[in-house]
Order: structure tokens, then C-alpha cells, then sequence
């Protein structure tokens, strides 16, 4: 595919100045960086495009070569910087860059204009908190202690000893990065002689090492809201890693694990529970109390008959709703309990209900009768 004019791609005038140029790539660059279009394949591709663009006519020698020769003029030299090129001499890419990157970072590059970061966010933390179904139902307050990097009192973050502070880095003139000159290009790296902070320290802190931060056992109380669910997550903010060197801390996120009950298996907000009631109870009907993760019972009544499997609801007992959104239901199955070491007198009158009754269990008579036609008996 060929190239677009350079002229047109910034969107300027052949006779434009150098300001105009400049004024015109910074737009862009700021519109398409890859930073603020994450996973944007065209916005990358018109960065790349306006960065080849510039790094051709911001340069004298280069636009004249342009101006007379156009692309041709760079056959066999890979054209223009592209998005790795930033810039040749002083000025330039490498100022538009400078300026990008402090509004990325939100001004957080160090004052006087330099490039290190002196200080560095600490980095978030997480932390898994397993409690049981009451406390999910009712709420808590919970006490944890966790091992975390917190700034040091004896340097109050700063990395230095008492009496000293952190100079500018001589390697890298308080940039955090060193530029190589290659051929037209230039590339930025890590400055190695301050690992990017932009400043040495000459004395180090003697307790924390000159990292301004130290391991310590941080006490916290975290409030849990009724209706957590495993998977659930409680951001506390600034209470993660503090930031190197006085940097803002990050945040720790608290992921709430919910044990398994005795009695009830949650789904959801709704409660269910198997009720083993006795086998004249469910014969001849009659009020079962049903225990409730509020403390107090709920009382229900079985109708005579009642079946294994029969299924009642109690509605609004279940579990409560994340932020007060309502309550779930409880479901009680029933399971009809089969009594067993009975007396003999017990079995003589459970053998003289059998064959007193008829018609008494409509289920079983049903089932033997479609076996009896499955064989073609009558």
C-alpha cells in the first residue's frame, strides 16, 4: 500500500514552519498513542504513521530531501523513525515524548521537569478471607494481619540517611532514561546508574536499605456487608504495598471465601435444606420447627401424607441482598424418616395397619401394577 503524503498525514502545509509541525504531530501523537488506545490496531498504525511523518519534517536536511525526492528519497533507509524512533538531535520527538508522558502519569514525574520517577506507587496487595454462612447472613468485622512493605519511619520514604536526600542521577541528568544515537535514531533506555529513579543516594537509610520502604505486620479491621458471597471482593484503598521511595501506596483487595454449612447449600440468595421428619409425622400431618441462620425457628405445617421429596418454601428467609437489595427464599425438602428398631409390639401393629388398609399407598399399587402389565399379567 503507499505511503501517504507526510504533509497530508499531519495535516499541514509544505510551507509550514517548524512550530506548525511540531503544534500538529503532538495533536496526533496524543490522539493515537498505543497508551491511551490499548488493543486499538488503527490507532497504532496512524501513530506509526504520524511519527514517520515528523521524524522526516522536523529535520532540515531530511524535509528538503523529501520535498524534492519524496518517499523515494528514503528507499533502503527504512523511511521515517516510526514508532520507535524518537527523534535525532535535541528538541523534537524525544520533548513531545517528555510532555506525553507527564500527562499519562498525571504529573507524577518529579518536579522541575525531570524524567525519573522519584517516587513509584506501591503495588496492589490481596488478601483471601474465609468465613462462615452466619457471618455472610448477619455482617462482621473481621481483624486480619498481613506482612506488607510500609514506608520507614527512620527515613519517612525518602530512601536516605538522616542528614542526606537523593541527588540528581549524573548519568542521566534526573531523566530516569540514556539515549543512543543510531544513525538517525535515537533509543531511550533504563538509566542503569539509577535504575530509573532519576536520583542516587549517596547514603543510603540504614533500616530500610534506600528503598524507603520496610517490612512490617499491618493490623487492619475489615468491615464485611451482610450477603457476601464466595468471590466476593472488598477494595480497601491504600492499604496495599507503600510506594517506593514516598510514592502513593497501592490498594488491598480482600476476596471473601464462604465455608460450607451443616445444614443449608446456598445458591444464590436462596437457602435449601433437607428436613428428616418421622414417618407418623408425615402420616398423620402436624407443625415441624425449621431452624434459621437468623438464630430464631420457622414454623410449617405438613399436611397428612406428606411425601418424600415434597418441597415447601418459606419466603424472605433466605440470604440478604448485597446492599440491602431484598431477601431470598428458603426451600425445605422433606425426607420421610423410615423408623427402625421397633419393639414387637410395634411390628404386630404396623403388620395389623398393613392389612387393615387398602387403597393407603396409591404410589407403590400404581408402580406394581405397571409391572404387572409390563409381563402381561393380569
Amino acid at each position: 500500500m503507499a505511503k501517504r503524503d507526510f504533509y497530508e498525514v499531519l495535516g499541514v502545509k509544505k510551507d509550514a514552519d517548524a512550530s506548525a509541525v511540531k503544534s500538529a504531530y503532538r495533536k496526533l501523537a496524543m490522539k493515537y498513542h498505543p497508551d491511551r488506545n490499548p488493543d486499538d490496531d488503527k490507532a497504532e498504525d496512524k501513530f506509526r504513521e504520524a511519527t514517520e511523518a515528523y521524524d522526516v519534517l522536523k529535520d532540515d536536511q531530511k524535509r528538503a530531501a523529501y520535498d524534492q525526492f519524496g518517499h523515494a528519497a528514503f528507499d533502503g533507509q527504512g523511511g521515517g523513525g516510526g514508532a520507535g524512533g524518537f527523534g535525532g538531535g535535541g528538541g523534537g520527538f524525544s520533548d513531545i515524548f517528555d510532555e506525553m508522558f507527564s500527562e499519562f502519569m498525571g504529573g507524577r514525574r518529579g518536579r522541575g521537569g525531570r524524567g525519573g520517577q522519584q517516587s513509584r506507587k506501591g503495588a496492589d496487595l490481596r488478601y483471601d478471607l474465609e468465613i462462615n454462612l452466619e457471618q455472610a447472613f448477619d455482617g462482621d468485622t473481621q481483624k486480619i494481619s498481613i506482612p506488607v512493605p510500609a514506608t520507614c519511619d527512620t527515613c519517612e520514604g525518602s530512601g536516605a540517611a538522616k542528614g542526606s536526600k537523593p541527588v540528581t542521577c549524573n548519568a542521566c541528568g534526573g531523566h530516569g532514561k540514556v539515549r543512543a544515537q543510531q544513525g538517525f535514531f535515537s533509543v531511550e533506555r533504563t538509566c542503569p546508574s539509577c535504575q530509573g529513579q532519576g536520583e542516587t543516594i549517596s547514603k543510603p537509610c540504614s533500616s530500610c536499605g534506600g528503598q524507603g520502604r520496610i517490612q512490617k505486620n499491618k493490623s487492619l479491621n475489615v468491615n464485611i456487608p451482610k450477603g457476601v458471597d464466595t468471590g466476593t471482593r472488598i477494595r480497601l484503598s491504600g492499604e496495599g504495598e507503600a510506594g517506593l521511595r514516598g510514592g502513593p501506596a497501592g490498594d488491598l483487595y480482600i476476596f471473601i471465601n464462604v465455608r460450607d454449612h451443616s445444614l443449608f447449600i446456598r445458591e444464590g440468595n436462596n437457602l435449601f435444606m433437607t428436613m428428616p421428619v418421622p414417618m407418623t409425622k408425615a402420616i398423620l400431618g402436624g407443625t415441624v420447627d425449621i431452624p434459621n441462620l437468623d438464630g430464631k425457628m420457622a414454623r410449617i405445617t405438613l399436611d397428612e401424607g406428606t411425601q418424600s421429596g415434597h418441597r415447601l418454601r418459606l419466603r424472605g428467609k433466605g440470604m440478604p441482598g448485597l446492599q440491602g437489595r431484598g431477601r431470598g427464599d428458603m426451600y425445605v425438602d422433606i425426607q420421610v424418616e423410615t423408623p427402625i428398631n421397633l419393639t414387637k409390639r410395634q411390628k404386630e401393629l404396623l403388620k395389623e395397619f398393613e392389612s387393615a388398609g387398602k387403597n393407603q399407598n396409591p404410589e407403590s399399587d400404581s408402580f406394581v401394577k405397571r409391572i404387572k402389565k409390563m409381563f402381561g399379567e393380569n
